[in-house]
C-alpha cells in the first residue's frame, strides 16, 4: 500500500505542477546542464520527508545523486544542510517545489509532535495522530508524526472500528451500536480492535456494563472527570483522552493514567518549517 501510494502520489503532484512543461526552465537552461543544489533549513526542529523528496528527484532523473547529511528525524536548526542534490538541472528546478512543499509541511508536523512528546517524558502515555489531515497526503501527514515521536492512531475508516457520538446517536445508544458493530463484523468474517467514545461519566458506565470493546475514548472530558473515569474502567480497557488538550494541559492529562491521548492539531494546526533548495554549483 505504501509504495503505490507514494509512486502515485508523486506522479500526481508532478503533473499537477508541471502540466505541458516548465517552460521558464526550458527557456534559460540547456537539456544537458547537470549542476547541485543544497537543502537548506531555516528554522529549528525536526527534519522529515527525506525519503520523499529522494522518490521525487529520482522520478524525473533516475540518474541523480542524493548525498544525504541528514535523515528523517534529525534535529536541525537555522542553516543546517539535510542535502545535497546532483543532477540534470531542469529536473532539479521542476522538481523544487514539490520537494520544498513536502517537507516543509512534514518537518512542521514532525517538530509539532516532537514537542508533545517531550512534555509526556518520564509517563507512559502515548501521543497519538487523528484524521484531520490533509486530502491525498494522509499517509505522509502520519508518516511524520512518527518520525517527531508520536503514533498513529486508525489510518482511515477500514482498520478500526470507532463508534464516535454520531455512530451512537443514529443507532439508538451505546449498548446498540456495540452489539450491531459485532453481529455486522461477526458477518463480514472481519476482526478488528473497537474503540467507543464516551461523553460522561455515565456513558462510562454503560460502556462498561456493556463490554465487547477495546479501547474507551473520553471525549472532551475536564482532568478530574478523566482521573474519575481512568479509577472507574480500571485497566479492564485502553484508555484515550481526546478535545480540548494542548501542550499546557497535556501532563495533567497523562498524569490522570490514561494510555493514550489524541491530537488533531498535529496535522490540521502546524506550521510549515522554512527551507530553500539553492545552487550550488554553477
Amino acid at each position: 500500500m505504501w509504495n503505490k501510494f507514494l509512486d502515485d502520489f508523486v506522479e500526481s503532484a508532478l503533473h499537477e505542477d508541471i502540466g505541458e512543461g516548465d517552460f521558464t526552465s526550458q527557456a534559460c537552461i540547456p537539456e544537458s546542464r547537470i549542476g547541485t543544489a543544497n537543502l537548506i533549513v531555516k528554522q529549528q526542529g525536526i527534519l522529515a520527508g527525506v525519503f520523499v523528496a529522494k522518490k521525487v528527484f529520482t522520478k524525473l532523473d533516475p540518474d541523480v545523486t542524493l548525498n544525504v547529511f541528514l535523515d528523517d528525524g534529525a534535529k536541525v536548526s537555522d542553516g543546517s544542510i539535510a542535502f545535497a542534490v546532483t543532477g540534470k538541472v531542469l529536473y532539479l528546478l521542476q522538481a523544487e517545489r514539490l520537494v520544498l512543499n513536502i517537507m516543509q509541511r512534514m518537518s512542521g508536523i514532525a517538530t509539532k509532535t516532537h514537542r508533545y512528546v517531550k512534555e509526556l517524558e518520564g509517563l507512559k502515555t502515548r501521543i497519538l495522530d487523528t484524521r484531520k489531515t490533509t486530502p491525498g497526503m494522509r499517509l505522509l501527514d502520519k508518516q511524520a508524526v512518527r518520525i517527531g515521536g508520536g503514533k498513529n492512531h486508525r489510518v482511515g475508516l477500514f482498520d478500526m472500528i470507532m463508534i464516535k457520538d454520531n455512530h451512537i446517536d443514529f443507532a439508538g445508544g451505546i449498548e446498540q451500536a456495540i452489539h450491531k458493530t459485532h453481529d455486522y463484523l461477526n458477518k463480514i468474517g472481519k476482526k478488528l480492535d473497537i474503540e467507543i467514545e464516551a461523553r460522561s461519566i455515565a456513558d462510562v458506565n454503560e460502556i462498561l456494563k456493556v463490554g465487547k470493546i477495546d479501547r474507551i475514548m473520553l471525549d472532551n472530558f475536564s482532568v478530574e472527570q478523566t482521573r474519575l473515569a481512568v479509577n472507574i474502567i480500571e485497566h479492564k480497557y485502553e484508555v484515550e483522552s481526546s478535545g480540548g488538550i494542548t501542550l499546557k494541559n497535556i501532563r495533567e492529562y497523562a498524569e490522570c493514567g490514561v494510555d493514550f491521548i489524541s491530537v488533531g492539531a498535529l496535522t490540521h494546526q502546524i506550521k510549515s518549517l522554512d527551507m530553500s533548495l539553492k545552487a550550488v554549483d554553477f
